[in-house]
């Protein structure tokens, strides 16, 4: 890539004349011979800038380290020029901060390795002693190399004093053995029906969340505090109401102390013991909330603290001190049903079972001018289940706009639709969502605090209700156990070997994941297609407007005011055209000025 000559010098031309604009100035206000002098010495300057620009221009073109760097670059910036490499989102960033976008991204050596297995490892030298049965610890020694930490990124450490040596000889190997691993890896994924998978889902999403992270959301710093001042209330009301109940302060935060109280003091059945002494995990809690008062305190109060802790003094390391932005990592190869995630920090895992959780979405907030369009999917996975099973109660249902959970509790319970109450929706909602995630009647009934024998009853009832989920379920864990794997509609595997396990545990957790996968998996897919799908007509129709935070059925785009019309159009057609199924996809859109009120305010 060449410097512009032209360019620089219509700089430096504009320069001068600001100059000389401002020695006129002076002029008039210092007298003639000072203005004529400073003039004379702008001309003297100008002439040797004229004189020395094409000889400095060329001078720093004929350096190697000059021709080295505008090859790399020119690569990255030239559109023809196909992109391969290892972990591409981060190198997408590094290259952003000196404004370079990379294009035509097609192979990423991590990416592949996920989707051939999604349960391994993606390490760069994990996936070569794999696919290329090379050691790249031997290699690297074998040139003297002594590799304590990994890279993560080809252009990581390139800015060394060493990088000469070990980062250019470290490079120059991972160059190779990515060029390698592409040949190897995509006949891989072709074997196994995955390419287009990974060519038309997978790897496009990575230029997708690699933005998401460079755009980042505005985190209001003052609103941050204000809210951490409500936490901070809270729990001292908490704090004092605890004592109360108990009859005496003790260390809420030490778990010795907090099973003492609860088990011996105040004599509430006992859970769990370990080795240290009683348990007083969250769950062994939850099965307390109805034997005493201070329960539900204690579990609220844990909550809040963590609240304080990760996302309050937590999550102020991570904001920008440029953009005052917080740029979370998403990751696509955490999950193994192919789900994003988020990292540094988690933005997917906000608390919200307490209105104090769900509050400290407020403190996201637009830029000025701009606003947020929320949509979310509307019960996807039970639309994808309706699809996958072709039940006809269930597909009937959604393609007649019925309430689902409704609908449902009038065929478990075998009343009139219009006769179902709050707590029975309220019940069959807890089958439809615990089906998806192949729940036994133990945990529905530790859900809806019934009994294991009533929970059953429940189950059983709905499958003999909707048959074709009860058939859907049977069949894909009898294929399981057969090929080793399941797939998504669009042909992710995952692979479950806990299906021939001798431990009955470890078998009913294969056969969750065989009957949850494809339905979670499913709807991940459809998500990354309608990212993909609104980023680009984003792109071409040249908008402000741009894709800020991905929450599983959720997606937000941070909107220009005079776009918000057209981004409406755009999210909710994209996301409601993502696939075609046996029923209707529904995106539902909001708008707000903070996150929390696209999401909650009434």
């Amino acid at each position: 890539m060449k410097i512009n000559g032209g360019k620089m010098e219509t700089i430096l031309t504009v320069a001068v004349i600001v100059f000389i604009a401002l020695m006129i100035f002076i002029g008039q206000h210092r007298g003639m011979i000072k203005m004529i002098f400073s003039l004379a010495s702008m001309l003297i300057v100008l002439i040797l800038v004229q004189i020395l620009t094409p000889i400095t221009k060329d001078f720093i073109e004929t350096t190697p380290v000059y021709d080295a760097i505008s090859k790399q670059v020119t690569q990255y910036v030239d559109e023809k020029i196909e992109k391969y490499g290892y972990n591409l989102a981060q190198d997408y960033i590094l290259l952003k901060q000196i404004g370079i976008t990379m294009k035509n991204i097609v192979y990423d050596a991590k990416i592949a390795a996920y989707i051939l297995d999604p349960t391994s490892k993606y390490e760069i030298d994990i996936i070569v002693r794999e696919y290329l049965e090379m050691d790249n610890d031997e290699l690297l020694e074998a040139q003297g190399i002594q590799e304590s930490n990994k890279q993560t990124s080809l252009f990581e450490n390139m800015s060394d004093e060493n990088a000469d040596n070990t980062s250019k000889i470290k490079a120059g190997i991972y160059a190779k053995e990515i060029f390698e691993l592409s040949e190897v890896t995509i006949n891989k994924l072709k074997e196994i029906n995955c390419l287009e998978l990974f060519e038309n889902i997978d790897m496009p999403t990575v230029e997708v969340l690699a933005e998401m992270q460079w755009n980042g959301m505005y985190l209001d710093i003052d609103e941050l505090n204000k809210y951490g001042d409500q936490l901070k209330e809270r729990l001292e009301i908490l704090t004092k109401e605890i004592y109360e109940l108990c009859g005496e302060e003790f260390n809420i935060n030490s778990t010795k102390q907090l099973g003492e109280m609860l088990f011996e003091k105040l004599k509430l059945p006992v859970v769990k013991k370990t080795k240290s002494g009683y348990s007083t995990d969250v769950d062994v809690l939850e099965k307390l909330v109805e034997e005493h008062p201070v329960i539900e305190k204690i579990l609220e109060y844990r909550q809040l603290m963590k609240l304080n802790s990760t996302y309050v003094e937590g999550i102020k390391p991570y904001i920008n001190p440029k953009t005052k932005r917080i740029h979370s990592f998403f990751h696509q190869t955490i999950t193994a049903t192919g789900r994003i995630s988020s990292t540094e920090p988690n933005l997917q895992n906000i608390p919200t079972r307490f209105e104090l959780g769900k509050q400290l979405r407020k403190a996201f907030k637009p830029a000025e001018n701009y606003i947020y369009i929320d949509a979310d999917y509307s019960q996807i996975e039970l639309r994808v289940l309706a699809h996958i099973s072709n039940d006809e109660h269930m597909v009937q249902a959604f393609i007649n706009g019925e309430d689902i959970h409704r609908q449902a509790a009038s065929k478990v319970f075998n009343i009139p639709i219009d006769e179902v109450t709050k707590e029975q929706r309220s019940n069959a909602k807890a089958v439809n969502f615990g089906i998806v995630y192949g729940i036994s009647d133990f945990g529905l009934g530790e859900q809806l605090h019934i009994s294991r024998k009533k929970a059953k009853q429940y189950i059983d009832q709905y499958l003999e209700m909707y048959s074709g989920i009860k058939k859907f379920m049977e069949n894909i864990v009898e294929s399981a156990k057969e090929k080793g794997y399941v797939e998504t509609e669009f042909k992710r595997r995952r692979y479950i070997p806990e299906l021939k396990s001798n431990n009955y545990m470890v078998r009913q957790f294969g056969q969750r994941v065989a009957m949850n996968t494809p339905i979670q998996g499913t709807a991940a897919d459809i998500m990354k297609i309608a990212m993909i799908n609104v980023m680009k007509e984003l792109k071409s129709r040249n908008m402000k407007s741009k894709i800020v935070l991905q929450v599983h059925d959720e997606m937000m785009i941070e909107t220009a005011l005079e776009e918000v019309d057209e981004v409406k159009d755009i999210l909710k057609e994209k996301m409601e055209n993502a696939i075609k199924l046996r029923v209707p996809l529904i995106a539902e859109v909001s708008e707000a000025t903070n996150w929390y009120d696209c999401k909650y305010a009434s």
